[in-house]
């Protein structure tokens, strides 16, 4: 894998419910609304779920994905291609979390805070 070790954390408050937080991270049809790259695959299930396998794309750069573990406060995603490493979501009232640890020539840390901005501005819409 070209690219360079990077991992980046970030919590931020966020008005919302752990419910609506929760929805947003695991129901594809409101990840899809916030979500940068914007474009899951067709046939995602109505919520992710451990085993469940997709690709999505940044621009040029495909990234595949493998649900690990999703529950009512975590998702954790195993990702290869484009990043080789894993992506940790934890939430609560009115906070999320987000860890992100891999091999990649994207700016890993500059993406994961502006799905954090782009979350929070969702969320606040509702």
């Amino acid at each position: 894998m070209l690219g360079n070790f990077q991992k980046t954390q970030l919590r931020i408050e966020i008005e919302a419910p752990a419910t609506a937080i929760s929805d947003s991270l695991l129901r594809p049809v409101q990840l899809e609304k916030w979500l940068l790259s914007g474009h899951l695959p067709t046939g995602m299930p109505e919520q992710l779920h451990p085993g469940l396998q997709f690709t999505t794309r940044f621009g040029p750069v495909a990234i595949h994905h493998q649900v690990d573990v999703a529950d009512s406060n975590r998702l954790r995603l195993i990702l290869s291609q484009g990043i080789d490493g894993f992506h940790e979501w934890y939430w609560g009232e009115g906070w999320v979390q987000s860890r992100l640890e891999g091999i990649s020539i994207l700016p890993l840390a500059l993406g994961q805070s502006l799905n954090l901005l782009s979350l929070r501005q969702f969320l606040a819409k509702k």
